[in-house]
């Protein structure tokens, strides 16, 4: 990290600003707060401004002033920026990692792995802005040149979750520069220096002054105002259902644009024909890696009944051998929650479906020895579809094994919750593959495949209470970030005519 991102030290630990306008300043209150490192809370990572609406109103000015510049910058100008940002970001993939590791609690290979995806969507929009806009249409009048031209919307307000510190905010944030908008940033509290990192690169790569402003706090604090100023014409939110649609009625309602990613229990159906082996590595990666904190996670293996015993058996096995511990150990595979609160309510989770009766078999509670907040990788067998586990979101590494006499009940029991993102499916038959795409209530649909994992290049999101039905990434972004512009020319009349 440059110094100029840090604008003081308090006994030997950065302290970190704002960036308003083309600058690093302290917020408005001159109050920080902590972040702490999940694996390791005694470990202090630094103090990020604990910002306020006055922050947020500096940051709306500042985008706003410089909204008509930016919109005027030509693509390839724009395009050139982002890539820079792309070649600063990947010389720092190895550092922006390790501290993605530290402040979010991924493995280091995990770290490593999001921010290099960071780099590749910086350099998929330098190449996409870069693509023809607009459409030509035929006119009734033949004289009349009909055609469409997208322009950007205005300030944009970003608001990103902690899972996903760098990858996130550069889907949502990249595709917004691109197409000429102008952003405030607030990203999760949770993990503020990941939004540096990712500020810093496009400040380095010369985008201008106001064009991209970061405000870190909480979200009452900097996302309430920032939702609610008349300025900004555009909201993109990535969270809880909860927040999600509470901030829809409020940004909605002044007629700003909204674009919500929420919350997903995401099944894995396993017929009995199913290659087993390669299904137990596919669900236990969808289930388990980030420690289940992925909106796109495997919650739920629903399970033809006659492999169901065997399939439990086997992810039992793998998942009592899942490595818990530091996430910058080589030998770690499962690193802790992001926050003792996080922790605390999935091991309530878990507590409560075992007083329940709920069949455990892996896994519960936290492992010993460990300062973190660490939760043991879990399952649970023979649970009801109806039951809290088997409709609720629990975020965290849990699994319900949940078995299904066929195909057909698999699906409705896929289909029987209120979240829609991501299910996926394994079998042989392509027959049965082809009617589960047909009939799955779900934005992204893996055959053979686990439910995580997204590519930068295609559109990502929801059905039902997963979404706000629009999708980010890939071509998908420029419905989001620009609006159309339908022009009718005509030639003026021949003199003398």
């Amino acid at each position: 990290m440059t110094d100029g991102t840090i604008i003081d030290h308090r006994d030997g630990v950065a302290v970190y600003g704002n960036y308003i306008g083309g600058a690093w300043i302290a917020a408005a209150s001159g109050e920080t707060t902590e972040n702490r490192n999940p694996s390791n809370p005694d470990e202090l990572i630094g103090h990020f401004a604990s910002s306020g609406a006055e922050d947020v109103a500096a940051a709306v000015g500042a985008a706003e002033n410089a909204f008509a510049g930016w919109a005027g910058t030509s693509a390839i100008a724009r395009a050139n920026i982002l890539y820079h940002a792309s070649e600063i970001l990947a010389s720092r993939i190895p550092e922006v990692g390790r501290e993605l590791a530290r402040e979010e609690g991924k493995t280091l290979k995990e770290g490593i792995g999001e921010t290099t995806r960071a780099v590749a969507i910086l350099r998929y929009f330098a190449g996409e802005v870069q693509q023809p806009i607009g459409e030509q249409y035929s006119s009734m009048n033949p004289s009349t040149l009909l055609f469409t031209l997208r322009e950007p919307l205005g300030v944009c307000g970003i608001i990103t979750p902690w899972n996903f510190p760098i990858a996130i905010p550069a889907w949502k944030i990249v595709p917004a520069l691109a197409f000429g908008n102008t952003v405030v940033f607030k990203p999760a509290s949770l993990t503020p220096l990941c939004a540096v990192y990712l500020t810093q690169a496009l400040a380095e790569a010369g985008l201008p002054p106001g064009v991209l402003n970061l405000v870190t706090g909480s979200g009452q604090a900097v996302g309430d105002p920032l939702v609610a100023d008349d300025r900004v014409v555009a909201v993109s939110f990535t969270g809880s259902d909860v927040v999600g649609n509470e901030m829809k009625k409020i940004a909605g309602g002044r007629g700003a644009k909204v674009q919500l990613e929420l919350g997903g229990k995401n099944p894995a159906i396993v017929l009995a024909d199913a290659d087993l082996d390669h299904a137990v590595t596919q669900v236990i990666n969808g289930a388990m890696m980030s420690s289940g904190q992925k909106c796109t996670a495997t919650s739920r293996a629903i399970v033809d009944r006659r492999v169901a015993s065997e399939l439990a058996d086997r992810l039992g096995a793998s998942i009592s051998a899942l490595k818990v511990g530091d996430p910058l150990r080589d030998s770690t595979q499962i690193g802790p929650l992001i926050s003792a609160e996080a922790a605390d309510r999935v091991v309530g989770e878990i507590d409560t479906a075992r007083q329940a009766g709920v069949a455990l078999a892996a896994g519960g509670g936290r492992p010993e020895g460990l300062n973190g907040h660490f939760v043991n990788p879990t399952l649970f067998i023979d649970v009801k579809s109806d039951s809290r586990l088997g409709q609720e979101e629990l975020f965290g590494p849990v699994l319900a094994v949940i078995p299904v006499d066929d195909v057909d009940e698999a699906i409705s029991v896929a289909n029987s919750v209120r979240f829609g993102l991501s299910a996926s499916l394994f079998t042989r038959d392509i027959a049965r593959a082809l009617s589960f795409i047909q009939k799955i209530q779900a934005g992204i649909v893996h055959v053979n495949s686990e439910t995580a994992g997204a590519e930068p290049h295609v559109p990502f999101g929801g059905y039902k209470g997963s979404s706000s039905y629009s999708r980010e990434q890939g071509k998908a972004s420029r419905e989001f970030y620009t609006q159309v512009k339908t022009v009718y020319f005509d030639p003026p009349p021949s003199s003398g005519s």
